[in-house]
């Protein structure tokens, strides 16, 4: 029996990886800590027993120690992070803050507790970051391996590669028994509607534009987030103390053929479901319309990256890790949450003013 503390836990990914988690391994126990801010949700843990959500601040050590001393936690998943990339571009502040200051405190405590006391009790901290820590790939370079060296372009992908630096280092310095994985474009259930796949779903069933960054063709590889669910499992049973797994969908798609997806799928839903046209009477698809007139191109983002790929061998090979849905699939699944979900994203968009 484990016990476990899961940071950002009542975002999108940590989030589903507490559902996750709580499903199969039910032994365990499980800590969130989550800020509650715009991005961190109550209502994405209803229905799970045995789950206690601390609100409090990563970047409250005490709090941290605290957490790790009195519940005997002998594990950290750590997810809390700033990751909204044009949030970044607009206030970095609040992402070297949260992903560089608020990691150090996790480490901070982490090093105390688990260290420091001499109880030499067996840890992990493992830390989830991203691919975008990696740079920008040209059409023809090789996929981002682990070994990859690190080229961050936005304030975002530089806070992370920061939070990064920092976990090796206390690996390295002080024996801190740590794990990296660095995934993908996530997306699935209990996404915040700011990313692009609930965005555009969102938009496209409220007859909003479809805003297409630049010429739409820069590519990234899509992970459905239970795949990442699992993979970080797999890393916490098997990984090897103080390595990195890169952590991919395996679909590598232009922004352009993930908004055709979306739409094509859209208007899919309105054909099969009558209902829906009632229930979204300005989606073009509750008037017999295609849903892809709603594209618009837009002003290209500031330093926006042109493509990631990841490079999945190291996972593959060592741990068995295989994504088990491709895009279509997965979108299929996610459409079908959000339409079922309602209740829980409407409060979200009145309260965000996002569509």
């Amino acid at each position: 029996m484990a016990e476990i503390l899961v940071t950002g836990g009542a975002g999108f990914i940590g989030a589903n990886f507490v559902h996750y988690w709580r499903a199969r391994h039910p032994q365990d126990g499980i800590t969130v800590l989550d800020a509650l801010t715009y991005a961190g949700n109550r209502a994405n843990l209803d229905g799970l027993e045995g789950v206690d959500l601390v609100e409090g601040d990563i970047r409250d050590t005490d709090l941290a120690e605290k957490l790790l001393a009195e519940r005997n936690i002998d594990t950290i998943v750590h997810f809390a992070a700033e990751s909204h990339v044009d949030r970044s571009i607009t206030g970095p502040d609040a992402f070297i803050e949260t992903n560089v200051v608020g990691t150090h405190s996790m480490l901070k405590a982490g090093r105390k507790v688990w260290l420091d006391a001499g109880t030499g009790k067996p840890h992990r901290f493992h830390h989830v970051s991203t691919d975008e820590v990696y740079g920008s790939l040209g059409p023809s370079d090789p996929a981002f391996a682990e070994t990859t060296q690190y080229a961050p372009n936005s304030p975002y992908s530089a806070s992370k590669a920061g939070s990064d630096h920092l976990v090796r280092a206390y690996h390295h310095t002080y024996g801190l028994q740590t794990t990296t994985s660095n995934c993908s474009n996530n997306y699935g259930p209990f996404q915040f509607p700011e990313k692009l796949i609930p965005l555009f779903l969102l938009n496209a069933l409220h007859g909003r534009a479809l805003p297409i960054y630049g010429d739409g063709m820069n590519v990234r590889d899509w992970l459905h987030v239970e795949d990442h669910c699992h993979g970080i499992e797999l890393v916490l049973q098997s990984g090897r103390i103080g390595e990195t797994y890169n952590v991919g969908g395996g679909q590598e798609l232009p922004n352009l053929e993930v908004i055709g997806e979306i739409c094509r799928t859209v208007d899919r839903a309105f054909a099969e479901d009558a209902s829906l046209a009632a229930r979204f009477p300005d989606a073009p698809a509750a008037k017999g319309e295609p849903t892809e007139r709603l594209k618009t191109f837009v002003t290209d983002r500031k330093g926006h990256d042109r493509r990631y790929a990841i490079d999945e061998t190291k996972i593959r090979g060592e741990l068995g890790y295989e994504p088990t849905r491709d895009f279509p699939q997965g979108f299929a699944s996610t459409l079908r949450w959000y339409l079922d979900h309602d209740a829980w994203w409407r409060p979200l968009i009145a309260r965000s003013a996002l569509i």
